[in-house]
């Protein structure tokens, strides 16, 4: 079977970037951060506190593939973290990939607005962190999607993802 086209999910401040990354460099494979794939004007809008609508999405999501299936071409895994917050979203996302895999990084509001405010981050504040949570839908349990509690350690939840990877 081919690579799989593995995506990190969840809202803002979940801890995406850092589990991504590592998978990434514990498979070998590519690591494609979300958030550097969105255009000027959708950084611009979130750095003002804007939430962006599905209209400044579907552009992003179509370079997101494109990346995705380059990395493929080139015989690596891509690990993309990327918020995919509604199913539309996610079934768009692999629509076009026969092996994918999703894992959905799982936490409270409150959990997850203390760990925020304690960084510093381009555009992204704790103020959106609600208009993300309100947008979440979470994903439908499934032979190819893996969720798992952000108040496991970092070294606990990769264990866990490697594992489940085979």
């Amino acid at each position: 079977m081919s690579q799989p086209f593995i995506v990190i999910m969840g809202v803002s401040g979940c801890g995406k970037t850092t589990i991504a990354s590592r998978l990434a460099n514990a498979l070998g494979g590519t690591y494609l951060e979300g958030d550097s794939f969105h255009p000027p004007e959708n950084k611009a809008r979130m750095g003002q506190g804007i939430p962006l609508n599905d209209d400044d999405r579907w552009p992003w999501f179509d370079i997101l593939i494109a990346a995705a299936k380059e990395t493929l071409q080139d015989g690596q895994t891509p690990v993309l973290s990327c918020s995919a917050l509604k199913q539309a979203y996610r079934d768009y996302l692999f629509a076009s990939f026969e092996n994918f895999r999703l894992i959905f990084l799982e936490g409270s509001f409150e959990l997850i607005k203390s760990r925020m405010d304690a960084r510093d981050h381009e555009y992204m504040t704790s103020d959106l962190l609600r208009s993300q949570f309100e947008t979440l839908e979470d994903p439908e349990p499934s032979e190819n999607m893996l969720t798992l509690s952000i108040e496991k350690t970092p070294e606990e939840i990769l264990a866990e993802i490697r594992q489940w990877l085979g």
